[in-house]
């Protein structure tokens, strides 16, 4: 029997163990995509206690208590920190083959030096010594940053933002890692929801275009697209839900505006038109520029309503959407194309249904420009478990060109994520490590190392132009 989260964890073979420490272990981290405070990183942000820094505004611990039956005061409420997370603490025991479980003992062992198991016998051995080590010098979030070797940190930053933060990291000789900007429109697309049209109203205000029709809208959104190219940006995220893709001609679409911009109803049939339209002029925007265009999708928002009038989005209430949006991404991917606005790309299902559609449909779309233009994007979300990750990975690997994948990310909003990287880096080795040594791959050192350090880190220092 294995010790649990033993230096071999994960890794079953002698090739997984040699692939993961001689070639995976120690390379820097490029966090392209996740939802942490450029200003926490820019102010070095010291943390009061482990339930600041572990708890607060991470919806998966959320989920998981809230599923135990603990009350809201305990979770998302005034509870003490203390008994917040000895509520979690008594939980976690329960959550056996949660990735959750092993995250947070990889955290605990990496930030805090602690080797043992958590539960409400040890939670408050724990806090104290979490309370001892978040006083130490290095323990501020740019020490943890540092600690954790991330040589970029991709943020998720809405266009009428100022980038204040980026701009005062951008000009900080003292830490090295670079902070950049991610283009994330998704409040100007979503005619559909509210506030669309109290935030065109800020859009219009900061871009100094006064919004009226769509093509005033997109004159706003390339101006913010050029103020974020300004200042570091390589990459968009756009968060649709579900797939969209429905033309529509510029007049139609600007009756849809107008409606609202009245404040009136808009249907999802027409939003869709908006939502295609601006999707199209915003990927030639980023292809003029080089940069990266992520679309996540398949998400159902906020299915408790009770729960999202009471405590708001993104409080752990989401879940997978199981949408036909394939042949929509198809079309909007065959436009692009036809128009010679197609950038690098990477897709994301929360459907992990979708898995080989997306894999078959990048193959349809790749080329000369770059390795790997079109991406599967990791286990996104619900899915980046190891049985998520491995399918992913096996996926990619029958359909298309595992070698030249841009590898993990932590899509988190905590600073002790980074520990996602090594969970990812040691579930792709042992992987690695079956085919090898039951003969499906020649165990061939050279090849071996540059598959490995390129999905770790190589491709996508190289998809994201880093330099």
């Amino acid at each position: 029997m294995s010790q649990f989260l033993n230096d071999d964890f994960l890794l079953h073979t002698p090739t997984a163990k040699k692939l993961y420490f001689e070639h995976a272990a120690d390379l820097p981290i490029i966090d392209y995509h996740c939802h942490v405070s450029p200003r926490e990183i820019w102010e070095d942000k010291r943390f009061s206690n482990i339930t600041e820094v572990w708890l607060a505004g991470d919806h998966y611990k959320w989920r998981l208590m809230r599923s135990n039956g603990v009350e809201e005061r305990y979770i998302t409420g005034d509870a003490p920190a203390y008994e917040k997370f000895l509520k979690f603490a008594q939980m976690l025991p329960r959550a056996i083959g949660n990735p959750m479980y092993h995250w947070c003992h990889l955290e605990l062992k990496k930030y805090f030096g602690y080797e043992g198991v958590l539960n409400g016998d040890t939670a408050r051995a724990v806090w104290e010594l979490s309370e001892k080590k978040l006083r130490e010098e290095n323990r501020t979030v740019r020490g943890i940053i540092r600690q954790s070797n991330v040589a970029f940190i991709g943020t998720t930053d809405d266009p009428i933002d100022s980038l204040e933060y980026h701009k005062l990291l951008a000009n900080d000789a003292s830490f090295s890692t670079v902070v950049a900007p991610s283009f994330r429109p998704d409040k100007a697309l979503n005619i559909d929801k509210a506030g669309w049209r109290e935030y065109i109203a800020t859009l219009s205000a900061v871009s100094g275009i006064e919004i009226c029709d769509l093509a005033s809208l997109k004159r706003a959104l390339g101006v913010r697209i050029e103020y974020f190219a300004a200042h570091g940006c390589r990459a968009s995220d756009h968060g649709l839900d579900f797939m969209v893709y429905a033309e529509a001609d510029e007049a139609a679409i600007n009756a849809v505006i107008a409606r609202g911009l009245a404040g009136e109803t808009v249907s999802c049939a027409d939003a869709e038109a908006l939502k295609t339209a601006l999707l199209v002029f915003c990927a030639g925007e980023y292809a003029k520029r080089g940069w990266v265009m992520q679309l996540h999708y398949n998400c159902i928002r906020n299915p408790n309503s009770q729960a999202f009038e009471r405590l708001g989005p993104d409080t752990g209430f989401d879940c997978i959407g199981p949408n036909n949006g394939s042949r929509k991404l198809a079309s909007l991917l065959d436009r692009l194309n036809r128009e010679g606005a197609l950038p690098r790309t990477v897709l994301y299902s929360l459907d992990a249904a979708d898995n080989a559609f997306l894999g078959s449909l990048i193959g349809s779309f790749q080329g000369p420009e770059t390795a790997g233009k079109l991406q599967h994007g990791s286990a996104w979300w619900f899915n980046d478990h190891k049985a998520g990750m491995r399918d992913q990975l096996i996926s990619l690997a029958n359909l298309g060109l595992l070698g030249n994948f841009i590898g993990m990310l932590t899509d988190s909003r905590s600073f002790l994520s980074y520990t996602r990287h090594e969970y990812f880096r040691r579930i792709l080795c042992g992987l690695i490590g079956e085919w090898v040594e039951g003969g499906e791959y020649p165990n061939d050192p050279d090849a071996l190392a540059d598959i490995v350090r390129g999905i770790c880190y190589e491709n996508a220092k190289r998809y994201f132009q880093l330099n």
